[in-house]
């Protein structure tokens, strides 16, 4: 019998690869919730902010939300399995996501802020250690 071990170093990191690919899932289920809601609910979305007022048409804001949504979830399913395309496009949708959050920026500070920092978490883990949950398997 064999007492070998694998020698191969994991960093705590992988957990966090994990973590993206959790927040990508709820990412893409909340996504395809407000599209879908978007495209069952009112004919325009509004926000009226420092006397502007934007306007958005819902019918394409509910789809994008709803095909970014699928994309997403998919993608965090992916990512958890270890695939390395599902690497490279959870930081294309961590960086877009981060891109509209931006836009977003006068109508809930807050929240953009947050998911713009949750975003670069997600781009740092999955750059830098994506590779080790891979080998890990």
């Amino acid at each position: 019998m064999s007492d070998t071990q694998d020698t191969r170093y994991t960093s705590g990191w992988t957990d966090w690869v994990r973590f993206a690919g959790v927040i990508l899932l709820v990412s893409g289920t909340f996504g395809a919730i407000q599209g879908l809601s978007a495209l069952i609910g009112p004919d325009a979305y509004y926000a009226a902010i420092n006397g502007s007022l934007l306007l958005f048409d819902v019918a394409g804001w509910g789809w994008w939300n709803l095909i970014l949504g699928g994309l997403t979830f998919l993608t965090g399913l992916a990512l958890l399995s270890g695939a390395l395309w599902a690497r490279i496009v959870a930081v294309i949708l961590a960086i877009i996501s981060a891109i509209v959050q931006m836009i977003l920026v006068p109508v809930q500070p807050w929240w953009s802020f947050i998911v713009i920092a949750i975003d670069v978490l997600i781009i740092y883990a999955v750059v830098a250690h994506g590779r080790e949950l891979r080998e890990k398997k």
